[in-house]
């Protein structure tokens, strides 16, 4: 029998949790299906993240041909957070990632960005390879269409990812109502 103050282990806790934000870039924004609530929610996480003092990585997929990270995610960064550039579809491999990753501490990851289907995919069947407990914002990840953002959402699952949703996420990690993380939270899902 669980004790009090313990949780299941599918929920996201504070301590051990990181943000993966992939991918958010410009040249994304005219294809990518519900682009800009994609982009909103990967800002309201980064924000959140930021508010919870929790590790947040950040990557770009070839941006000198797929531009920056766009400036609704970009401006809501915590401080110090650059985007790794990236050739790969999964951010794992890629050196700079792989040393952030490391340097983070984190057994656990809530991965968002784009696209569903192909570097968010690759990326969290990586980091689940690698023993890491992955959580996916099905709010914060798309593609081009809808089929292939469910694709990618179902072989995640598949592969043991938990899906989940910026907000659920936030909340699990504050746990409780009454300080001014939770004020803080409450004021960035209204």
């Amino acid at each position: 029998m669980a004790t009090i103050g313990t949780r299941h282990e599918r929920l996201l806790g504070r301590e051990g949790t990181g943000l993966i934000i992939i991918d958010v870039q410009e040249a994304f924004r005219p294809v990518i299906h519900g682009f800009d609530e994609v982009a909103a929610q990967c800002g309201l996480l980064a924000e959140g993240f930021g508010v919870l003092g929790r590790p947040v990585l950040a990557t770009e997929q070839y941006p000198e041909r797929l531009g920056q990270t766009v400036s609704e995610v970009a401006e809501r960064l915590p401080e110090g957070v650059a985007p790794i550039p990236k050739l790969r579809f999964s951010a794992c491999g890629v050196e700079g990632f792989d040393a952030a990753l490391s340097d983070a501490g984190c057994r656990t990851w809530l991965l968002a960005g784009i696209e569903t289907h192909v570097c968010v995919n690759q990326t969290a069947h990586d980091l689940a390879r690698w023993g890491h407990t992955v959580h996916v914002a099905a709010d914060a990840v798309s593609s081009r269409t809808e089929r292939n953002r469910d694709l990618g959402l179902a072989k995640m699952a598949a592969a043991g990812a938990i899906t989940t949703s910026a907000e659920m996420a936030l909340f699990e990690m504050l746990e409780v109502a009454g300080s001014d993380e939770f004020k803080a939270i409450s004021r960035l899902v209204r």
